[in-house]
C-alpha cells in the first residue's frame, strides 16, 4: 500500500465518544480510531490514513504507566498498526501488536521523537 498522507487528529473523550458511536456503535471514548481512506479515482495518489488519539485519555491515564507522553505516543503508534492493517481482537493479536508498537516507541525515545508534552488531567 502507498501512503500519500496521514492525519493525526486531537481530541478529547466527548469527541472520542461521539466517533466511537457513530463508526463502531460503541456508546463510550476510546483512545484511539484509525480510517484508511483509498486513493481518488483516477490519481496517482496513494492512500490517505486519519489517525483520531484521545489527548484526554492519555492525560489522564498516562501518569499511571510510562507518562502522558509516552501513553500519547502510544496511541498513534497503535493507530498506525491499525492503519497498516494488524488487529487486536485476540489476546495474541494485541500482544503481538503492543511489542511492535513498544518497538517502535524505543526507536522514537533514542531518536529524541518523545519528550514530556506537559498534559496534565483535567
Amino acid at each position: 500500500m502507498i501512503w500519500q498522507e496521514l492525519s493525526l487528529v486531537l481530541m478529547d473523550d466527548p469527541g472520542m465518544a461521539r466517533v466511537h458511536e457513530a463508526h463502531l456503535g460503541a456508546h463510550r471514548p476510546t483512545d484511539v480510531i484509525s480510517f484508511v481512506y483509498p486513493p481518488m479515482p483516477g490519481t496517482d495518489a496513494g492512500h490517505t490514513g486519519e489517525v483520531l488519539v484521545n489527548v484526554e485519555r492519555a492525560a489522564n491515564e498516562g501518569p499511571k504507566h510510562q507518562g502522558a507522553s509516552e501513553e500519547l505516543a502510544l496511541y498513534i503508534a497503535h493507530g498506525c498498526q491499525h492503519l497498516i492493517g494488524a488487529e487486536d481482537h485476540t489476546p495474541l493479536l494485541r500482544a503481538r501488536m503492543r511489542r511492535v508498537e513498544r518497538r517502535w516507541l524505543r526507536k522514537a525515545a533514542a531518536a529524541g521523537l518523545i519528550t514530556p508534552l506537559a498534559l496534565r488531567p483535567a
